[in-house]
């Protein structure tokens, strides 16, 4: 392998914030935040919004995420629209 080209490859935690589940793998994220995990030494920190945790496909339970504010957005568009 040619040295420089290649992303760091370490270890990550990555927190569902919808679940409030952490889990520590190795990733070439890039991210700004640490956090200290359970062996007592800081990682880096992704903050993801759905995962394995809160995932419809995977707990088997509907979960509604709008963090965007999109079925405000279409229900003050459409709202009042009524079908013929």
């Amino acid at each position: 392998m040619k040295k420089g080209i290649h992303p760091e490859y370490r270890d990550v935690v990555f927190l569902d914030q919808a679940a409030d589940f952490k889990f520590l793998t190795r990733s070439c994220v890039k991210t700004n935040q640490m956090i200290k995990w359970e062996d007592g030494k800081e990682y880096p920190l992704v903050r993801v919004d759905i995962s394995s945790a809160s995932h419809p496909f995977f707990t088997g339970k509907m979960k509604l995420l709008d963090s965007a504010g999109q079925i405000e957005r279409f229900k003050k568009k459409f709202g009042n629209y009524k079908k013929s």
